[in-house]
């Protein structure tokens, strides 16, 4: 019990450390990922001599698609829970750019779904609204990543280096290093002497 309780603090005091931007990323991964629990797909067969027609949400019929779309929205959490405990390190763009590419990734992940959509058995698959509401999550990412760009907030400090790599050393003042001979220069000193 303990453990969740701790849990549930720590949650609550990385929301609250995270800035207006942040939270709107985070709260459209989190709308992102609640999607896939919806309808996306509606699967038909016959049966007895009739179609039955039932809605399946994107954990039932889990392919490439879904586990990208559910990776996006996962990571983009993952992201922001750790800028919320100012863990450091460095994201290519920034994480406005990572995360409105992530957005954009999980919006062409469901287009290309459109066309290209799970096998069914033999029988038609069609989209259910659910699927509509992921698109529109993947958009409002997209935004939420564009929003938080603009923004320019600055990552934290990169942590110190560890002990255990090697230090450079550093000569005291006044104790300057040999300079560098180029090639012939070192050949006519050697032989001078």
């Amino acid at each position: 019990m303990q453990t969740v309780r701790g849990a549930v603090q720590r949650l609550t005091s990385s929301w609250r450390a995270l800035a207006p931007e942040q939270r709107l990323a985070a709260f459209a991964a989190a709308a992102l990922f609640v999607t896939m629990l919806l309808p996306w797909y509606q699967l038909q067969r016959v049966v007895k001599g009739r179609i039955d027609t039932h809605d399946v949400s994107a954990f039932g019929v889990f392919s490439f698609v879904e586990a990208a779309v559910l990776l996006v929205g996962l990571g983009v959490l993952l992201l922001l829970f750790l800028r919320s405990e100012e863990r450091g390190f460095h994201l290519p763009g920034g994480d406005g750019t990572v995360i409105f590419a992530a957005g954009v990734w999980a919006a062409f992940l469901l287009f290309f779904r459109v066309f290209d959509r799970p096998p069914g058995g033999g029988y038609p698959v069609g989209i259910a609204w659910g699927f509509f509401v992921a698109f529109v999550a993947a958009g409002f990412l997209a935004y939420a990543g564009a929003r938080l760009r603009a923004a320019h907030r600055p990552e934290p400090p990169l942590p110190p280096e560890s002990e255990t790599e090697p230090t450079v050393r550093r000569r005291p003042p006044g104790d300057e290093a040999p300079a560098q001979l180029s090639f012939d220069e070192a050949e006519t000193q050697r032989l001078r002497e």
